[in-house]
């Protein structure tokens, strides 16, 4: 904190730096692409969507909750409009697949209601696919450590007994 010439205690602005002319999602998207936002999702979640049990409607599903995701303390509320908008399917549809994304434990709706005791959109809590996903992490990342050890000896590795891998 800066004080000011009354003695007065004043937050410090940190100046944000400025953006590279030449970022590389800029020059990989098109900058007018990506001047209309983007979402980071992690590249393990569409590695795993078979080993997560996903569809690829549950997964566009996950992908929108996800881009309405932008604080971490803040959990995404998109209202089944919005998500069926985004996707093409009907607003029971888009309930139906939630549904099963919470069966599976990916993720878990949190009713929410106006003071008014109307209903607004619910939020939707993602702990379940981010803690899964972590779980997942060593079994992935071993795997893939087994893949570059082959590659590295030239071929396919052989168990002690002789017989491939």
């Amino acid at each position: 904190m800066a004080t000011s010439s009354s003695g007065q205690k004043r937050a410090s602005v940190v100046p944000i730096r400025p953006a590279k002319a030449d970022q590389a999602s800029d020059k990989k998207w098109g900058k007018a692409v990506m001047k209309l936002g983007f979402c980071i999702i992690p590249s393990m979640l569409l590695r795993a969507q078979q080993r997560l049990g996903l569809n690829p409607t549950q997964l566009a599903v996950l992908l929108q909750l996800a881009d309405f995701w932008w604080d971490q303390n803040r959990k995404p509320y998109p209202s089944k409009q919005a998500l069926s908008d985004r996707l093409g399917l009907g607003p029971r549809q888009i309930q139906r697949y939630i549904a099963e994304l919470e069966a599976a434990g990916l993720v878990k709706r949190i009713e929410r209601r106006a003071a008014h005791r109307g209903k607004i959109p619910n939020e939707y809590d993602l702990s379940g696919l981010v803690d899964r996903l972590q779980k997942l992490a060593p079994e992935i990342e071993e795997a893939n450590e087994q893949k570059r050890q082959a590659t590295r000896k030239g071929g396919v590795r052989k168990s002690q007994d002789g017989e491939g891998q």
